[in-house]
């Protein structure tokens, strides 16, 4: 069950409220346990949710939980105040420093990844077309919960808070979440950058990685040397709260770096994170260390998501530089679609070294690809048992020369296809052809 916590301190969560019961049935309930003020009184109830509303603004009430009746996840339906225009954004909440709006210092609560993107998608679907959608790093309170939570806010300003197409939108994407998980497997901590997140936001969108904490630069001159005890409590307890094994860090941060290995975290790069998605985590790493790292080249073929076992083989450097001289992308497209890995330099984009292959059969349908693509600049191509054989029928300069065909436009002529007339002597092109032969290893 999600639980959602309106606010009558704020005027959007209000709204936001109204648009939450009117957009679904709902079963009015009086819960006479706790104070109206504590979401006590009438409370309401639906399939998969309940909706309480509370008198303190979301960021001073800890441990709000409490007054559901067992809840998984939490929403605090809110508003967004700040010079952004009109925006539907989430974030977690937690104090990297000190706590100076709700919270506690250096105290984080926990997080709900899963949900998070799926409500980022659910704006998207939903938010009017003026709207803005965005992440925001943590930054404030309840350090406290009880249970996975997030904010889903309505911005900027007055404007917006009173805007009743925007507060719509707001309740629809909550209630669009009946069902979701608050995590997912695959879940990172963010460090470093702005404010509002937009690399992090690609990552939730492009990738199958969910973001939890993120400490933005402000959040990280508040949290001091993360050498400090108490700073690198924090640290520890973004991932915890996370869910989270790895981050990845936007900026130069050796200190948080040494401190998030010393913890047994991993700070990775978006380039790692985008070339793992869909690969099995232990297979990455089984294949960073058998061949090289991401960061050094190494890319993931269509194999990956389902290999159990592989062999590593070096690529045909002869046959392979020849292909790709054709056709670059489609080199690589014929190395991906057979390898389990393989890697690559000049920054990804040309593939060379080694490959993992799941056997024999693969590493054949590689070389039949790389050859057929030979088939675009020779006339004849022939598959050998340890070699592909490349013939070509191609104009010999030195044929034409002998011919008394001085170098110049009838080279050209001849080279096209086209006879020429030398002292009142047709010569064509057949009689300065050589046949040449290229044999690559494989």
């Amino acid at each position: 069950m999600i639980a959602v916590v309106v606010s009558r301190a704020d005027y959007a969560s209000e709204h936001i409220g109204e648009y939450l019961r009117s957009e679904a049935e709902w079963t009015e309930k009086e819960d006479n346990s706790r104070p109206d003020a504590d979401g006590g009184g009438k409370y309401y109830r639906r399939e998969g949710f309940e909706l309480r509303e509370f008198e303190s603004l979301h960021l001073d009430i800890e441990n709000v939980a409490e007054a559901f009746s067992n809840p998984e996840m939490l929403v605090f339906a809110s508003r967004h105040s700040g010079d952004t225009g009109p925006l539907l954004t989430a974030h977690f909440t937690g104090n990297f420093g000190p706590a100076e709006y709700g919270g506690a210092d250096g105290k984080l609560a926990e997080t709900c990844p899963n949900a998070q993107a799926e409500l980022l998608s659910a704006f998207d679907e939903h938010a009017p077309d003026a709207y803005e959608v965005g992440m925001e790093c943590t930054h404030h309170g309840p350090s406290e919960v009880g249970v996975p939570s997030m904010f889903a806010e309505l911005g900027s300003g007055d404007e917006q808070w009173g805007d009743s197409d925007a507060a719509r939108a707001v309740a629809r994407a909550i209630l669009d979440l009946r069902g979701v998980e608050p995590t997912r497997e695959r879940q990172l901590v963010g460090f470093g950058g702005g404010h509002y997140a937009p690399r992090f936001e690609r990552i939730v969108r492009e990738t199958d990685w969910a973001v939890g904490h993120i400490a933005s630069d402000w959040n990280l001159e508040e949290l001091g040397s993360p050498e400090e005890p108490g700073a690198r409590e924090t640290i520890r307890r973004a991932f915890e709260r996370s869910g989270a094994e790895h981050a990845v860090c936007e900026g130069d941060y050796p200190e948080l770096a040494s401190v998030v290995a010393d913890l047994g975290y991993r700070i990775v790069s978006e380039t790692w994170v985008r070339e793992v998605s869909g690969v099995p985590l232990s297979l990455a790493t089984e294949l960073e260390t058998e061949l090289s790292s991401v960061e050094s080249g190494l890319r993931f073929g269509t194999a990956a998501g389902d290999a159990r076992e592989f062999e590593i083989v070096p690529l045909p450097g002869n046959l392979l530089d020849s292909a790709t001289g054709i056709d670059r992308e489609e080199t690589r497209k014929a190395v991906s679609e057979h390898t389990v890995a393989f890697e690559t330099e000049q920054g990804g984009t040309r593939v060379a070294g080694r490959c993992a292959v799941r056997g024999a059969e693969d590493y054949d349908a590689i070389i039949g690809a790389l050859a057929a693509l030979l088939d675009r600049k020779y006339d004849e191509v022939e598959r050998k048992p340890d070699e592909v054989v490349a013939r070509e029928i191609a104009f010999d300069p030195e044929k034409a020369r002998k011919l008394g065909v001085s170098e110049g436009p009838e080279f050209g002529k001849l080279s096209a296809g086209t006879a020429v007339t030398v002292a009142g002597e047709t010569i064509p092109p057949e009689a300065v052809r050589t046949e040449r032969t290229h044999r690559f290893s494989v």
